[in-house]
């Protein structure tokens, strides 16, 4: 099966890495910062943190406000969901469900904010009331230890949230819940009860797109009618996986694929899921993800380069169309934007940027010295 790539799962790894290293942490280790992009004035914002020394903060939903959410470190060293005022100012902690941590991963245009928090065994899928007030858990679709998981991705305007979570069978399954987030049910798989699925996005009308197994024993994108009736595949680029990421209110999917050569590929679809299309890469890249779309159809997500360490955020023009870089679209000196997460319908973008440290610039120059001074003696050494 191949691997599915996962922008939340790796905000887990961070994490992981981070707290396991407390004791040799230091403020060159943490170089992930949050930005606001503004495509109209081309300025980007630094969203800044909730105050945890690692100076930490990754972003995924944005409403048309420019409300955004996501997760920072607390100066307790704890993960911690988060929302902001319009425009992305004055990021505010959500709190949790009694378990210390929290990740917001959506938000809708009433300020509801949906995620996952942690309780006294497993995380928890939760919605807020409007302007991310007043965290509520939205339980699970299994009990006991099998079932006791669950986790929110997205939310549309009616309150409508959808996520994943363990069957009392001990199965991973797409929820999708009632407005306001009220009666949770599971999607069900495209093969039936006895496998998994995921739901990642949903627009207004209640379609939902994800991944669910397929009985060839791979992964493949979906989408549903309204209020999430219907599973249909969205079929693949070619090759045997393919995954729904996110989608607007005319029915198109964004998500990733396998191409028939075997690399990883963004891709579009038409109205109501119909014609999936490769978006390629940035120039210069092998491979590419594609996040989110807003309602005119301008995708992002990020790319890979060849020969280099950091992905490319990326954004298209309507309907998908030329894919761009999206770092040649701001001035962001000794900043790379990695990842662009969400974007909304106002042109405001949500992105993730690599930031090298006070600490981190001195070891690059004092290496790039070293660099220079060993060229240097090899080039007398060899005139000798």
């Amino acid at each position: 099966m191949i691997s599915r790539h996962c922008f939340k799962t790796k905000s887990l790894i961070l994490i992981a890495a981070l707290i396991s290293g407390l004791n040799h942490i230091t403020h060159a280790s943490a170089q992930e910062h949050a930005f606001l992009i503004d495509l109209n004035t081309r300025i980007a914002t630094d969203l800044g943190t909730l105050g945890g020394d690692f100076g930490l903060t990754r972003a995924y939903g944005i409403n048309d406000a420019g409300q955004v959410v996501g997760w920072s470190f607390t100066p307790e060293y704890l993960p911690r969901g988060f929302i902001t005022g319009p425009n992305g100012m004055g990021m505010r902690d959500l709190g949790h469900l009694g378990g210390g941590s929290s990740f917001a991963y959506s938000v809708n245009d009433a300020g509801q904010v949906v995620g996952d928090s942690f309780l006294a065994a497993a995380d928890h899928a939760f919605i807020t009331g409007p302007n991310g007030m007043g965290m509520r858990d939205l339980g699970t679709l299994g009990s006991g230890r099998l079932g006791d998981y669950s986790s929110a991705d997205d939310i549309n305007n009616a309150g409508q949230v959808v996520g994943q979570s363990l069957t009392a069978e001990g199965y991973q399954q797409a929820f999708i819940t009632g407005p306001d987030g009220m009666g949770m049910r599971t999607l069900g798989t495209l093969i039936g009860s006895n496998s998994s699925s995921f739901a990642r996005g949903i627009n207004d009308a209640g379609q939902v797109t994800g991944e669910s197994g397929t009985a060839e024993g791979y992964y493949q994108a979906f989408i549903t009618g309204p209020n999430g009736t219907g599973m249909r595949a969205l079929g693949t680029l070619g090759g045997p996986y393919s995954s729904g990421w996110g989608m607007n209110d005319a029915g198109q999917v964004v998500g990733e694929s396998a191409t028939a050569e075997g690399d990883i590929h963004a891709f579009i679809t038409g109205l109501d899921g119909m014609e999936m299309r490769d978006l390629g890469t940035v120039v210069g890249g092998d491979s590419s993800i594609a996040l989110n779309i807003n309602d005119t159809g301008q995708v992002v997500g990020y790319s890979s380069i060849v020969g280099e360490g950091p992905f490319r955020a990326f954004i298209t023009g309507p309907d998908g169309e030329g894919m761009m870089d999206l770092n040649s679209l701001v001035d962001l000196p000794g900043v790379v934007l990695t990842e662009a997460t969400d974007i909304n319908n106002n042109g405001q973008v949500v992105a993730i940027g690599l930031i090298p440290e006070p600490e981190t610039y001195a070891l690059m120059l004092a290496g790039l010295g070293l660099v220079g001074f060993m060229a240097r003696r090899k080039k007398s050494e060899d005139r000798v």
